[in-house]
């Protein structure tokens, strides 16, 4: 199984705005720290923006901010929006599905349970269960990487 871009630059994005989650950050900025294409990224974040994980705001002063807090968003939704149009496998594309064996064929069942099982284990994960007490997620993303306002995994209240 391979996850797409799309959906790794969008664990990245909540990542690096969740490290900083009291600033408002800005694309290239993202882009700089976690090495993603600018022009791929602003795809992502468009379809961030329009499925209500992060606010965005254009001009001077602009950037995003998560629109919820770390701890309601579900990594297993996350993937689920971003996957939910690539299919596993030919079997999956009912559009373009050209496999002669697909009505007799019993893997198909074994693929979707394992699957479901797959997004089962990432629904109990949140983007907070990813940056909690992560000290080397935070020295990588965050924008003000000053070891003494760095808290092991979040920034300080007194930063």
């Amino acid at each position: 199984m391979r996850l797409t871009l799309r959906t790794n630059l969008a664990a990245r994005v909540l990542m690096f705005c969740g490290v900083n989650l009291e600033t408002t950050v800005r694309s290239s900025q993202i882009a700089a720290a976690t090495n993603a294409s600018g022009n791929h990224l602003s795809q992502v974040i468009h379809q961030l923006q329009q499925m209500g994980y992060v606010h965005t705001r254009r001009g001077r002063g602009g950037g995003l901010k998560l629109a919820r807090a770390p701890e309601l968003i579900s990594i297993g939704a996350l993937f689920r929006d971003f996957e939910a149009d690539v299919p596993f496998a030919e079997c999956f594309d009912k559009e373009n599905n050209a496999c002669p064996l697909t009505e007799t064929c019993r893997l198909n069942r074994f693929i979707e349970r394992a699957l479901e099982a797959f997004y089962c284990e990432l629904d109990k994960v949140t983007l907070n269960d990813l940056l909690e007490n992560n000290c080397g997620l935070t020295a990588l993303l965050s924008l003000r990487p000053d070891p003494e306002v760095i808290d092991c995994g979040r920034l300080s209240a007194s930063a």
